[in-house]
């Protein structure tokens, strides 16, 4: 069994310096294939563009929720890590459908809302890129 490489510290806390470079270290493969694009960080939160693309959609033409609940809970661990602590995880997250995820970009936006002794609070916004609109709404909660 191999072991995993020490997590570059120097990225810790992520900035829009480092934000790649942890993200390129840190992220799944196949996470890396939803093409999540234009990051931006600041303290407590980050924001990603999430391209439409064939292989995220259902025959219908729309985005697949499993895509967008993966790119959620990717730029909420990026917002978790703007901070000296480093996240252990996911523990939950729930996520609002609210219309159909057909013919645009998305910007997904997370906020840190409260960090606890051994969790931390996010929420997600999951928007139009081009209108606005929004597409999907999550709160999260991270184990630290």
């Amino acid at each position: 069994m191999t072991q995993p490489l020490p997590l570059p510290m120097h990225c810790i806390p992520v900035t829009n310096a480092t934000v790649l470079e942890l993200y390129e270290y840190v992220v799944a493969p196949w996470v890396k294939e939803l093409g999540l694009c234009q990051f931006s960080v600041s303290v407590g939160q980050a924001s990603a563009r999430l391209p439409q693309k064939p292989a995220l959609k259902f025959s219908s033409g729309a985005v697949c929720g499993q895509a967008i609940m993966s790119a959620i809970d990717t730029v909420i661990a990026l917002a978790m890590m703007t901070t000296q602590r480093t996240t252990k995880g996911t523990i939950y997250q729930h996520t609002h459908f609210l219309r159909p995820a057909v013919n645009d970009d998305f910007l997904v936006q997370a906020t840190v809302l409260r960090f606890g002794k051994g969790t931390a609070f996010a929420e997600a916004r999951v928007t139009f890129v081009s209108s606005g609109e929004l597409v999907a709404h999550a709160t999260a909660e991270f184990a630290f």
